[in-house]
């Protein structure tokens, strides 16, 4: 059965689900029912680091929602994808 998430971040950015790149934030995604492990792709300048998110019961009027926030350029260090 078809689900449907909608990913909140302030840029867009490529969904990693389940360690695979599919879908962009901000955007409804159509998934099968089931749990998953969700993070963005690309500058680790975001928290959390991943959410999991169990999807039942959605439509594509009314997604399973999660938010990513945007870290300060204070919080992001070099090996988080941040310039020294």
């Amino acid at each position: 059965m078809d689900e449907f998430l909608l990913v909140n971040f302030p840029e867009s950015r490529r969904l990693v689900i389940n360690d695979v790149e599919q879908g962009w934030t901000n955007r409804v995604v159509r998934l099968e029912a089931g749990t998953y492990d969700v993070a963005l792709a690309g500058r680790r300048n975001f928290s959390p680091d991943f959410q999991t998110v169990t999807l039942r019961h959605t439509a594509s009027t009314d997604p399973q929602e999660v938010t990513f926030h945007l870290l300060p350029p204070s919080a992001v260090g070099p090996g988080n994808g941040g310039v020294a």
